[in-house]
């Protein structure tokens, strides 16, 4: 498969993942003492200490990279303060799997003694730290990973989220698909591994309550797939009229460039929850993704004000768009400064008090939200790959609503 012009050796080492992605982002210490602030004598500096916990390495790592950046900006348009707290971030690398996100939160917890945790992209690392996080009694904002039970039923006071649920942005597209002339069937595929298997259940529920029929799925080896076309066969031969799918980072290049590649794209059109176009994988996908159709919580293309100013700030800084990864992560530590406006001190008891008083959050780029059970309800857009300027955009067609996680 031809690599494209554009894509650099820096943007291929983020992108795949290889372990030279993991030396590119120096870690971040914002306007603070390098210890937390929670003990701070009486007249001392009050200070708090951030593990930011994101993939550097790995499938993921360019999400790790937006999510970092967004971090980044948040804290260097706000004096690098949460409130009165000077902040502190420890950056390390989740990694792709469990087996190096665990002991990377781990880390931060127990050897360097942060106050609280972002972060956090895959879903099985999520659910793998709850317990870790509730003994430490210090708070987890959870900035990406979808999985449910982490604000459903293993749900702890220490942790929150600001990004999604993998059934809320998925349901949104179930509903829509069986509105809009696919009942007959839909073919659902997804990796398989926690967040995957979340997805597609969330869609097909939602598919079949609207009278759909899910006519076949499939579930690919995460990180392992390189080669769709057994998959893109089945697809092919199930009589389905679309294609749902989950796919994000690299794994999601591939998937787009060999659905079109396959002939599928002018056959059976693709769907899939948002996170198949968003970020830095539609530039690589190219014209493969046009016409693809997705949904999320957020696209750069949003018209309202702190949108506009977001992007517009998040460009000149880093000469590129923003992503959903971007936003959840400027979100947590906007919602970290509100807590922190009025809290007395840093602990998890008092911070997750005080998160439950944060109230709906006016001014994210997302737009309005506010928290519900730990985790966002927030509007869900309909959204399509189109060419604007000469640049492929995750263009909004549809506002579907304010949606809760699903029960």
């Amino acid at each position: 498969m031809a690599e494209l012009p554009a894509f650099t050796r820096r943007r291929l080492l983020l992108l795949v993942g290889t372990a030279g992605a993991a030396a590119a982002l120096p870690g971040l210490a914002a306007c603070g003492s390098s210890v937390g602030g929670g003990s701070a004598g009486a007249g001392a500096a009050k200070a708090v200490k951030v593990g930011l916990v994101v993939p550097r390495s790995g499938v993921y790592a360019a999400l790790g990279t937006d999510m970092q950046r967004g971090w980044e900006l948040w804290l260097a348009g706000n004096g690098g303060k949460f409130g009165d707290y000077a902040v502190t971030t420890v950056v390390a690398d989740e990694g792709e799997t469990p087996q190096t996100g665990v002991p990377a939160v781990q880390k931060v917890l127990q050897s360097d003694g942060v106050d609280v945790v972002v972060g956090l992209v895959n879903s099985a690392t999520a659910l793998g730290v709850r317990d870790t996080v509730a003994e430490s009694k210090k708070i987890l904002i959870v900035a990406n990973a979808g999985a449910g039970d982490i604000t459903g039923k293993a749900r702890s006071p220490y942790i929150w989220r600001s990004s999604f649920t993998n059934a809320q942005v998925s349901s949104a597209m179930g509903a829509h698909l069986a509105q809009s002339g696919f009942k007959d069937g839909v073919y659902a595929i997804a990796p398989d591994y926690a967040a995957g298997t979340e997805v597609i259940a969330g869609f097909t529920k939602a598919f079949e309550a609207g009278g759909g029929k899910v006519v076949g799925q499939a579930k690919t080896p995460f990180g392992k797939t390189s080669d769709y076309q057994p998959f893109l066969s089945g697809i092919q031969s199930s009589g389905a009229k679309a294609t749902f799918c989950f796919f994000s980072g690299s794994e999601a290049i591939t998937f787009v460039r060999q659905y079109a590649q396959f002939g599928l794209a002018t056959s059976i059109p693709l769907y899939g929850s948002g996170f198949l176009t968003e970020g830095n994988v539609l530039s690589q996908q190219a014209d493969a993704a046009l016409g693809v159709q997705t949904t999320l919580h957020y696209s750069d293309q949003l018209d309202n004000p702190a949108n506009k100013d977001f992007v517009a700030k998040y460009t000149a800084k880093y000469e590129e768009s923003p992503s959903c990864f971007s936003v959840q992560t400027w979100d947590a530590a906007n919602v970290l400064n509100r807590a922190l406006r009025s809290a007395t001190a840093v602990d998890g008891d008092t911070i997750s008090a005080a998160l439950g008083g944060v109230g709906t959050v006016e001014d994210s780029p997302r737009g309005p939200w506010r928290f519900e059970g730990q985790t966002p309800r927030q509007t869900i857009y309909l959204r399509r790959v189109d060419r604007t300027g000469g640049k492929l955009v995750n263009g909004v067609v549809q506002d579907l609503g304010q949606q809760s996680q699903p029960a």
